[in-house]
Order: C-alpha cells, then structure tokens, then sequence
C-alpha cells in the first residue's frame, strides 16, 4: 500500500518523525508499525519517544478532512470516554496533512483489538450503553455538514459486477491470484445473490421513511480496542455517516473475521444499548452491502494493485474468512432468510 503514499516504508517513517518533532514538539526513537485494524489506506504506530512516552501514530491515504480526529474531541467533550481523545499538535490542529496523507498522534493505549481478545459480558453492557449515546449525540452543524449522509449508493454493487468483465479479460500468474479468480468463478452465484438482495433492500428502503442517526460506519470488533487496564476504546473515525442506525448496528452478530457471532453477544450488547425496534430489514442490507464492498476491494487490491507481500497474505486471508462457515456470508444469508 506504500505506493499510495508515493514513499515507501522506510522513507514514510522518517517524514512521519520528521513531522511529529516539527508539528508536536516529541522527539520520535523507534516507530513500530502494528499489524492492527483492517483499513487498507492506513497503517498505526507505536511511537518510543526521547522521555520514554508511548504514543500511537495514524497515517492515512488520502484523508480530505479531519473528521478522525474532529469526532473523538467531540465525543470526549460530551462525556464519552470510550475512545481515545487526539493530542493537538503546537499550533492546536488535531491533525496534519502531510503531500497525500494525513496524520494524527493519540496516547497509547497498551491492550488488543476485539479479532483478537473476547469482550466480557460487562464490556459488551459498555459497548451497547456508548452506541446508544452516540446514536443520541446532536452533532454541531460546523462538523455535520462535512459528514454524508445515507444515499444506499449502488458505487460498490457497480464495482463488484465491472470486476467480473475485468476477470474474464485479465491474465493471471501469480498462485494467489489464480486460487481468488477461481473461487470467484465457482462461487459467482453466491456473489451474484448478495449483490442482488443488497441491491433489492436498497430500493426497499429508499421508499421507507427511516430515522437518521449519527453512526460510527465501521464498528467491527478490529475498531474497539480492549485496554490491559480493562477499558474499551472505540476507534477509526475516518468515515462517520448520518444514517440509519442499523449501519451500526448491523456489526452486532454479523461474524466479521468470525468473531461476534454469537447470540448470547448481542443479547448483552443490547442489555446495553436498550429498548429499541430494529429495522431487520435494514440490518440485512447493510450486511450485505458491506460484504459486497468488502469483495470488490479486496479483490481490487489482490488483482489489479500492487501490495507488499504480507499485506497481500492479510487481504486474502480476511477474503476466504467471508466465506467460512458463521462469517459474514453465512450470517447474512441465514439472518435475512429469517427475516
């Protein structure tokens, strides 16, 4: 992914030094990349510093606003303190952009994300209680306007079906990519059926008079982080979205990197989250929507990008989970058949 960020690895980590001394005044040792979070455009470090202070570093690709660093303050301000709140640089930006990305330092917090550490039943309580505020948050209409709204966009759907004519037209050598254009070919029906419930529940719930919530966008278990000191932390907001808010909501149970796929999970998060009537058919859209994004990028990204070798590995793995038994597909087809 380094291509995108015209440096590569070495070269993207000293002018990341090079910026935190200038624009934070913190004297950068070692910078760590971590293999955390699913975000293709964006890389986390840890950041060692003269005064033995640990910091986390964001880089991302090509980020036009500060909305990932602009919504935690927000949040903290009203009282939130399940994320983790951006330090502002000398000049009292909450990020910088730096040629063609942006980047933001924040404390760091010592603990694991929720692919790999289980929430406890009190954290999913927690979980559940901090959606349901957010869902409540009035947003100031100096940051509201630069969030989108809903469209149930089709731009994904469009994208997956062109990949299909790219597949038929490409050549391919490499034994990864091969082994992805033939699962692709010998699932195509699978594919072609969440294209099309995703693309029929878009259309019902455009004539459906929906309330529209402040949503995080992406609140799979990568982006709640599990502190040692037993707090949750919710993380990553690049892409808020007001929406329904089933757009969040939809995660719970959804089996994304086969983990929370489990009932007694949901039935703790909404002890939490409270009484509320869930719209299931959007809950089923947005899961479908979501995979289908998922498909088309990972599949733009092995297919026609270039990427390093183990983010290859790690994208292609993360594609054939989709796939398992109680992933995503599995969840999304059988909960929308129950529906």
């Amino acid at each position: 992914m380094y291509d995108k960020f015209s440096l590569d690895q070495q070269e993207l980590q000293k002018v990341i030094i090079k910026q935190i001394k200038t624009h934070y005044s913190i004297e950068v040792e070692e910078l760590t990349l971590l293999k955390i979070g699913a975000d293709t455009e964006a890389k986390i470090y840890k950041a060692l510093a003269s005064d033995e202070l640990i910091f986390f570093v964001k880089s991302k690709y090509d980020l036009k606003n500060t909305l990932a660093t602009d919504i935690p303050k927000l949040l903290s301000e009203r009282g939130i303190k399940e994320l983790i709140a951006p330090i502002h640089t000398i000049n009292n930006k909450s990020a910088l952009t730096i040629e063609n990305f942006s980047l933001s330092v924040f404390p760091f917090i010592n603990g694991e994300d929720g692919f790999t550490r289980d929430l406890t039943s009190e954290q999913w309580v927690i979980l559940g209680k901090t959606l349901r505020q957010i869902h409540n948050l009035q947003v100031p209409f100096s940051i509201r306007k630069q969030i989108p709204e809903e469209q149930f966009s089709s731009k994904w759907r469009n994208k997956l079906r062109s990949i299909y004519f790219l597949i038929e037209s490409e050549q391919f050598v490499d034994e990864l990519s091969l082994n992805l254009v033939e699962f692709i070919k010998k699932n195509r029906d699978t594919i072609q059926e969440l294209i099309e419930r995703s693309e029929s529940l878009a259309k019902e719930l455009q004539t459906q008079e929906l309330e529209f919530v402040f949503c995080h966008s992406d609140i799979h278990a990568g982006n709640v982080l599990i502190g040692d000191d037993e707090r949750i932390y919710i993380v990553d907001w690049d892409s808020p979205i007001i929406a329904p808010r089933e757009r969040d909501l939809m995660f719970i149970g959804a089996g994304v990197a086969n983990v929370w796929n489990n009932t007694y999970e949901e039935k703790l998060f909404y002890k939490g989250y409270g009484e509320i009537k869930i719209n299931k058919r959007a809950i089923s859209y947005y899961r479908y929507e979501r995979i289908v994004e998922d498909i088309a990028i990972y599949c733009q990204c092995l297919l026609f990008e270039k990427h390093s070798k183990d983010d290859r590995q790690v994208m292609n793995k993360h594609f054939f989970d989709m796939f398992k038994k109680n992933g995503v597909v599995d969840i999304a087809l059988r909960t929308d058949f129950l529906h």
